[in-house]
């Protein structure tokens, strides 16, 4: 490819830094007195490529016979084998970076592996070019040519097993904690990192690699701290051209002119007026399309206007007060289960349920305190679980809970997304609600020596791929449609059932 000048600076550092650790780009090679790399940050805005450098790094480590560990599964180790493993702190980020051709896995996932059961291992080994082709009491020769089909459409030993007719009860035995370090990680959107992440993956990875953007949120909790932002400036490289503004991009144009220290947000309400007028990929709006929000929230500084914007879509669809219509969407805010409980709460993470992941209610589970769900970003998506929906109301103190399972995965609804949640995140069009950063301009407030407003700004605009829709008004129109699921009905892999690993007790 074709690199700017700061690409083919940061491309050259890494190399050096991989060079240490025993891999040679240039040679596609792996050489045999390699050490620890250490720590490097890429740090650019939206669209100055990022991304783009990373994929192409993994195409270069995979042509030096560099392994890719996804987390679902790992087979036997071999001293002379060096790993790699893509990173992302959300489900919903690591999808997004698999759509783009990078072979991403959560660091959930990364950090605890399944044990498999050694018959169905087999399969696994055979499937990733370590072993011959299995006989498999059970098993046809059509159901493993389903799986070879599916693996390689899709490099998933979960999403292959279980397209041989297989259950995850049937062929994972349990998870574990790892404990023996891989070798290269490269971590996208680490702006998002907390500290806990941040060490875990440092003990982890011998050389790493962090991907972030200097203008998104910190952590909440962090006082505004990035973890690039204890990286020494001698391990820092920056991107500065902004490729996508090449395409005339008007998002990434208003995302950028939010970096004018003494441009104030009437000013950039201009700005967004004047894109609109120019280009369709901007619009302002009235008033919040609660069609859209059933797929792509409204994206929010405050909580009160979250939930007001939640009640306000729910009466929209005539949305009973007593339970849950199919397609309404849900954000899960974590797993509610003791300690005691960490294999069934590992395999709720390992299939996607992990807190910020969005899906869709499809109806009550089989099972009382039960939910099927479609998962946004999971391999497999369609999970039954227990689960604990909680629908908050303007001026109530107590949630309604259409789905009360005593412990399993919590959901919050989802048609609306503060933009601290939504950070990782992207939707081919997204609406952003104007008078909440207003109310946040107002306020006065900064994170880092920036006001707050630009960065929510910022945040918020560029979680849109296509489309951006700037909401003016404390006002929502009515649908055109009734709630559906029929757009989730594409072919997707054969559900893994979780009956019985949500259900504790």
């Amino acid at each position: 490819m074709q690199y700017s000048e700061d690409q083919a600076e940061a491309h050259d550092r890494i190399a050096g830094v991989l060079r240490k650790a025993g891999i040679d780009l240039a040679d596609a090679a792996t050489l045999p007195d390699g050490k620890p790399g250490g720590l490097i940050a890429v740090l650019g805005k939206a669209g100055s490529g990022k991304t783009m450098l990373l994929a192409d790094l993994v195409r270069e480590l995979e042509a030096c016979g560099v392994e890719l560990v996804s987390g679902d599964y790992e087979g036997r180790r071999s001293r002379d084998r060096r790993t790699l493993a893509v990173l992302a702190p959300t489900n919903k980020a690591a999808s997004v970076l698999r759509s783009r051709g990078v072979p991403a896995t959560t660091i959930h996932r990364i950090l605890y592996t399944p044990m498999y059961d050694p018959e169905y291992e087999k399969i696994a080994e055979w499937l990733t070019g370590k072993g011959d082709r299995p006989e498999i009491e059970g098993l046809s020769d059509i159901a493993l040519d389903r799986a070879e089909a599916l693996y390689a459409a899709h490099k998933s030993i979960p999403g292959a097993l279980a397209a041989a007719g297989l259950r995850g009860s049937d062929f994972i035995t349990g998870w574990t904690r790892r404990e023996d370090p891989l070798d290269i990680g490269l971590v996208d959107e680490s702006s998002m990192l907390d500290d806990r992440q941040f060490d875990d993956l440092k003990e982890i990875f011998p050389t790493l690699v962090l991907f972030g953007d200097p203008a998104q949120l910190a952590p909440v909790g962090q006082s505004g701290a990035m973890a690039f932002d204890a990286v020494k400036d001698s391990r820092k490289v920056h991107l500065h051209r902004i490729h996508r503004q090449d395409g005339d991009n008007p998002i990434l144009d208003l995302a950028h002119a939010l970096g004018d220290p003494d441009l104030g947000f009437s000013d950039f309400e201009h700005m967004v007026e004047q894109a609109a007028r120019r280009d369709d990929r901007v619009v302002v709006a009235p008033r919040a399309d609660a069609g859209m929000m059933a797929r792509s929230p409204v994206l929010v500084w405050r909580n009160a206007t979250r939930i007001r914007l939640i009640h306000a879509f729910r009466s929209a669809f005539n949305a009973p007060a007593t339970e849950l219509l199919p397609g309404e969407p849900l954000i899960c805010d974590g797993i509610e289960l003791p300690l005691k409980h960490r294999k069934k709460r590992v395999d709720l993470e390992a299939r996607g349920l992990i807190k910020g992941a969005q899906a869709v209610y499809l109806g009550r589970g089989r099972k009382a305190g039960f939910s099927r769900l479609f998962v946004f970003g999971a391999e497999d998506p369609r999970v039954n679980a227990a689960t604990i929906i909680k629908i908050e109301a303007p001026g109530e103190e107590e949630p309604f809970i259409p789905s009360a399972a005593r412990m399993g995965a919590a959901f919050l609804h989802g048609a609306a997304v503060t933009i601290h949640k939504a950070q990782g995140s992207q939707w081919p069009e997204v609406q952003v609600f104007a008078p909440d950063l207003y109310a946040a301009a107002r306020s006065g407030r900064d994170e880092a020596g920036i006001a707050l407003w630009k960065r929510l700004a910022y945040v918020a605009i560029t979680r849109a791929e296509n489309r951006l829709h700037w909401v003016t008004r404390y006002m929502l129109s009515r649908p055109d449609e009734a709630l559906s699921v029929d757009d989730l009905n594409r072919e997707v892999p054969a559900p893994l059932s979780l009956d019985g690993v949500a259900e504790a007790g």
